[in-house]
């Protein structure tokens, strides 16, 4: 069963991880989140599931105007040939259904299958928000905890200029 909201919620409570939320309308992309946010502060993110030639899993995570080349980006972060994941996929391996791609989905990943990848760019920022494993809401954390979020999920991610 994957984790809901409030599993999320109650994860960073036991890290310490101080968080904001707001709710919202459903986002299904950037542009729609773009129109709903208001005055959230912090670099505003998108999230690339994606799988290489080899069936290796991978989450490239991105402030949300950033330009990611999809054949570029295999020699940046170690991988193959990649392709978008499909939402069975998605649904089996994170948990969350398309337009919730989320780092904070890693909670999910127990069998530790996603290679995370976090733009450098994206790093560059103080705060940083995601969808709380739905897209009817966007949280705030800041840079530095989400990085120990990912890693009490078992995933060293990889920080790297991607965009």
């Amino acid at each position: 069963m994957p984790a809901t909201r409030q599993d999320l919620i109650d994860r960073f409570k036991s890290l310490g991880i101080e968080t904001k939320t707001k709710d919202h309308a459903p986002v299904y992309t950037v542009d729609e989140a773009r129109a709903l946010r208001g005055e959230i502060p912090g670099g505003h993110c998108k999230n690339l599931f994606l799988k290489d030639d080899k069936g290796n899993i991978w989450l490239i995570v991105c402030l949300e105007d950033a330009e990611i080349d999809l054949k570029a980006a295999p020699s940046k972060i170690g991988s193959r040939r990649l392709s978008f994941g499909k939402a069975d996929l998605l649904k089996e391996v994170l948990g969350v259904e398309p337009g919730s791609v989320t780092p904070f989905a890693l909670i999910n990943d127990r069998a530790k299958r996603v290679n995370v990848v976090l733009d450098a760019a994206m790093m560059a920022h103080e705060f940083l928000n995601y969808h709380p494993l739905e897209n009817t809401a966007t949280t705030t954390i800041a840079s530095a905890d989400l990085v120990s979020f990912i890693r009490s999920c078992g995933h060293e991610p990889k920080v790297v200029a991607v965009a």
